[in-house]
């Protein structure tokens, strides 16, 4: 079987419930444990393995840029490895964390995103891409981190700026990413 139809078997049957709560929002969701954890029986049955890597992008001493953070995940066995890749910002001026959880939670979301996108995970029911915590009163939403992610693939696959731009909010350091897509 090669990697190609491993992945295909994996993101057919490949099941994981959104088990955990975000009691704020109101709402169940998925981290990228419980997707790790649903493909275990895959990568044994299959003979492969994932493997997470994560870099820092933006980081200039000085800069008044957010950090960036691009997760890839690679699914490999003996002879071949495909990979998927997410970006995420990390929200500096987070109020009540310590710097480390503001990375850790970064972190995992970017893990969680890169799995999403390499297992063909549709969330676009989950809340993290539509909850507005209550703050209503304009049909555009701002772009999420997760938004970001898929619009970052969108843009790369020949989409539209324009497009993104009526359906949502874009922050000019979003625009940014995405215009170095193109």
């Amino acid at each position: 079987m090669t990697i190609n139809e491993k992945l295909t078997k994996i993101q057919t049957e490949f099941k994981s419930k959104k088990s955990r709560f975000n009691s704020f929002g109101k709402y169940y969701f998925r981290s990228a444990e419980d997707i790790l954890e649903a493909t275990k029986p895959f990568l044994k049955e299959l003979n492969c393995s994932i493997v997470i890597n994560e870099e820092l992008l933006t980081m200039k001493p000085g800069s008044s840029e957010q950090p960036v953070i691009k997760t890839t995940v690679r699914i490999i066995d003996e002879e071949a490895f495909l990979e998927a890749t997410a970006i995420v910002g990390i929200d500096t001026d987070q109020k009540g964390m310590q710097m480390p959880q503001r990375y850790g939670a970064a972190s995992s979301y970017g893990k969680k995103y890169a799995l999403g996108n390499l297992f063909l995970i549709d969330d676009t029911q989950d809340s993290d891409a539509t909850n507005t915590h209550g703050k209503n009163g304009t049909t555009k939403q701002k772009l999420t981190e997760a938004g970001l992610t898929k619009a970052i693939d969108y843009i790369a696959k020949g989409g539209s700026m324009d497009t993104i731009k009526n359906k949502y909010i874009v922050s000019a350091k979003q625009e940014k990413l995405l215009q170095e897509t193109l």
